[in-house]
């Protein structure tokens, strides 16, 4: 079993130094130009069992406190919540999970989906983590007034002046701020990044281990730029673009899930219990008059809330990043259709989605890994029986399970996507290029075409994010990364990683698997023991090797 690795205690200046190097530290040498972070990296980290909601037996909690401002670190602290299983075997340390988003919480994901990961406990403390302005760990928000400046955006990308939407967008920024509090402005990959250093050194690991899904893979690479010495056996499973903008992106996203949608039409006209019968075309167009009547109509929903035909569109967008997924969305459609009933619907979407944003973005909202129905989530049941928003917890501490904002998921996505994106088109711009982004994105999907667009706008209002993706992450000079890209990927194309391999140099290793949905890991055999062989092993596959599709596996 892990124990975590405790430092002797010496005295002497010589002992200081050496404790601080190891730490990744300055020693007083180079204090004076680097913000002193010792105290941060002296931590040890006290597992308990977890508290405030249902989690299994063997799951323990707990925290590391980070600085708020890494460059004035004596400008406040939050705390960053964890979770683990403990390792079963030899244990070589800890592997970190992320299970994409931005805006997932790894903590409630691990408990409901912990069984895909049991076989790295041979040789692991399997933990994960919900990053800073996500879950627990000083959740953002963007509170009720946000919610009606949002609705206001509804139908921005087929307005002929988007300038009220964009107002609104500005006010609903500000909302965003007030409740969100101090975090707000620190939140972002960047910073994520360096929380994670902070608890590879409290969890006694030399190097850090990674296994990263869709969101979590940008994550992973930005920590590899950062920290290219301390970067330990890393995977990234489901690729996501290094370089290219949200509009860029957001067109993409839309491509993307209109395939996953024609494949998941396909499938259902096979099925009698099909709501759209057994055409596949009639099945397309009825999809798109469902969409219309919704926006023209809305239906009562989950928390009070109205569900429009964007809010479809965003439900049945987190559904088709999995085929096991498929099942449920059939059912929740048959619900709408002959029950009225939005709120499986509601529930596939994350539970409270803004009107026009949704749960996702062109990187994909999470790992498809572990991912369970809308009923069985903790956090899904902790949101569903509390819903007031509370603003975040303004010194930093952990809030309560129950406590989470109901907008948090959508409120975290937003704010750490714009936080990475350092493009800011102004008003004239957005008003200048809106007719051909239109255009073009209506033509790759009639579905998710306005829905990817409106989410285009969404940074309107917020502050210039960092160019240090874009710029910075490239060339890493780590032991060999395995990045794990799926050909029928509806959120994170197979090109995105050749790209971001081609763009993290000589690095980088391929695996191509030919399967489809979001990811591979959960639903590949193949990837599932390649990818553990590595973690646990080191044995890497050969950059190009392949996975067939899962019917192949069997």
């Amino acid at each position: 079993m892990l124990s975590v690795h405790q430092r002797c205690a010496f005295a002497g200046a010589t002992t200081v130094t050496l404790a601080l190097l190891a730490a990744g530290m300055p020693s007083s040498a180079t204090a004076a130009a680097e913000p002193d972070l010792s105290r941060f990296y002296g931590q040890r980290i006290k597992w308990s069992a977890c508290e405030g909601y249902e989690t299994p037996e063997d799951m323990q909690c707990g925290k590391v406190t980070v600085p708020l401002d890494y460059a004035n670190p004596g400008d406040g602290t939050l705390e960053v919540a964890l979770a683990r299983y403990r390792a079963t075997g030899d244990s070589r340390g800890s592997v970190l999970l992320n299970f994409g988003g931005p805006g997932g919480a790894g903590i409630p994901q691990l408990a409901v989906g912990g069984e895909d990961f049991m076989g790295l406990t041979k040789g692991y403390d399997v933990v994960t983590f919900d990053p800073r302005g996500v879950g627990r760990s000083s959740p953002v928000s963007c509170g009720d007034a946000a919610e009606e400046a949002y609705g206001m955006t509804d139908g921005a990308a087929e307005s002929s002046d988007p300038r009220a939407a964009l107002a609104a967008l500005r006010k609903a920024a500000g909302e965003c701020a007030k409740h969100s509090g101090p975090v707000l402005r620190h939140i972002g990959t960047v910073n994520a990044s360096r929380d994670m250093d902070v608890m590879r050194q409290a969890l006694g690991d030399k190097k850090l281990n990674y296994l990263g899904f869709s969101y979590g893979t940008r994550l992973g690479a930005v920590y590899a730029a950062q920290f290219p010495e301390r970067t330990g056996r890393f995977v990234l499973d489901g690729v996501d673009t290094l370089t290219e903008s949200m509009s860029e992106q957001g067109l993409v996203g839309a491509q993307g899930q209109q395939t996953a949608l024609e494949d998941f039409l396909t499938w259902c006209a096979k099925d009698l219990a099909c709501p759209f019968g057994q055409d596949v075309r009639s099945a397309r167009t009825q999809v798109v008059q469902l969409i219309g009547s919704l926006d023209e109509d809305p239906v009562p929903g989950d928390f009070g809330q109205e569900f429009s035909g964007q809010d479809l569109v965003g439900a049945i967008s987190q559904a088709l990043y999995s085929r096991q997924m498929w099942p449920t969305l059939e059912q929740a459609l048959n619900s709408l259709l002959q029950d009225g009933d939005a709120r499986w619907l509601t529930q596939l979407s994350g539970g409270a989605a803004f009107p026009g944003t949704g749960t996702g973005t062109g990187t994909g909202s999470g790992s498809g890994a572990g991912r369970a129905q809308p009923d069985d989530s903790p956090a899904t049941a902790a949101r569903r029986d509390d819903q007031v928003t509370v603003t975040a917890d303004r010194d930093g501490d952990l809030v309560d399970p129950m406590d989470v904002p109901l907008d948090n998921l959508p409120a975290a996505l937003m704010a750490i996507n714009c936080a990475d994106d350092p493009d800011r088109p102004t008003a004239d711009q957005v008003t200048k290029e809106i007719a051909r982004l239109r255009t073009e994105y209506a033509q790759v999907s009639p579905v998710f075409g306005e829905y990817r667009l409106t989410q285009v706008l969404m940074c309107y209002g917020r502050p210039k994010g960092t160019d240090y993706i874009r710029e910075e992450v490239r060339d890493v000079d780590t032991a060999k990364l395995l990045l794990v890209g799926t050909r029928g990927d509806p959120a994170t194309p197979y090109r995105w990683t050749l790209e971001t391999a081609k763009r993290l140099g000589s690095s980088a290793v391929v695996l191509d698997n030919k399967g489809d949905g979001h990811t591979g890991y959960a639903s590949s055999e193949c990837v599932h023991q390649k990818v553990d062989d590595f973690l646990l092993y080191g044995s890497l596959p050969d950059s190009g090797s392949s996975c067939g599709p899962p019917e192949s596996e069997e």
